[in-house]
């Protein structure tokens, strides 16, 4: 299938790695105004960057507007005659709803939010869809797409904005607290290097076990936690501290945040 990305910052740029290290297209545009940051894909086969979000329009049968919201509706409007029942319009603005497309460009037309996080360069990201109804048709070919970078979850449209918040944001939210475990670790006499090292296998190895086992993180943390132990003393000590609640504040801030963005 032919692929366009209109808008090729740093998730635009992060969807075409990920499409191109999976060889998911038969043919993909990288289009934006300024192409420095995918000039490098120019040479890879069946690529082409391109500044002519018209050119990739005409040329695609999936378009993906990785555009920020306060862009999409002006690009949009200038591709909007030229976006047929046959392509497939994907959007991952946030804040920016699917009715705000069909009055741009129709409701006769295939549309699905996509939200996905920046690890889908690398094939792990976390990519909740919603679509029209129209759409709902393209619903399992976006799955198929998706799924090769990552896992995907169907979600109704109104679960978009927190899905944002949890998988998008979610992502700064790891960093800091993987940024935090690592301070940890330097304080308590390791390298920093070796710091970082034994912070982001210990996360990554926390996660592999949630998913490969299927189990709640309670049990997790049970299987390390005795009575009496350091284990215990150290998740009190976080908690006094309100580490649940300072996540779960900032969860909820950011969700705050980007319902005002919704309305602007």
């Amino acid at each position: 299938m032919k692929i366009a990305i209109i808008g090729t910052g740093n998730l635009g740029s992060s969807i075409a790695k990920g499409l191109i290290k999976n060889k998911s297209f038969t043919g993909l545009y990288l289009s934006d105004k300024n192409t420095t940051a995918v000039n490098a894909f120019s040479n890879e086969e069946y690529v082409t960057v391109t500044s002519d979000n018209a050119l990739a329009v005409k040329e695609s049968e999936i378009v993906i507007f990785a555009l920020q919201p306060r862009h999409i509706d002006k690009v949009l409007e200038s591709v909007a005659s030229i976006i047929t029942e046959n392509h497939v319009v994907m959007s991952v603005a946030a804040g920016f709803e699917i009715s705000k497309i069909e009055s741009i460009i129709g409701d006769n037309k295939n549309i699905i939010r996509v939200m996905p996080n920046t690890a889908i360069s690398i094939g792990k990201s976390m990519t909740c869809l919603a679509a029209n109804n129209k759409g709902q048709e393209k619903i399992e070919m976006a799955k198929k797409i998706f799924n090769q970078l990552g896992t995907t979850l169907v979600i109704p449209e109104e679960q978009i904005q927190a899905a944002t918040v949890i998988c998008a944001s979610g992502i700064a939210f790891w960093m800091r607290l993987i940024r935090a475990t690592t301070q940890g670790a330097i304080q308590l006499g390791f390298e920093a290097h070796e710091a970082h090292q034994l912070a982001v296998q210990t996360c990554f190895g926390s996660a592999s076990l949630l998913i490969e086992s299927g189990r709640h993180p309670e049990q997790e943390i049970d299987r390390v936690t005795t009575p009496g132990g350091c284990t215990i003393e150290g998740l009190n000590a976080m908690e006094h501290q309100g580490l649940s609640s300072a996540l779960i504040q900032g969860i909820v801030a950011s969700f705050e945040k980007i319902n005002q963005l919704k309305k602007i």
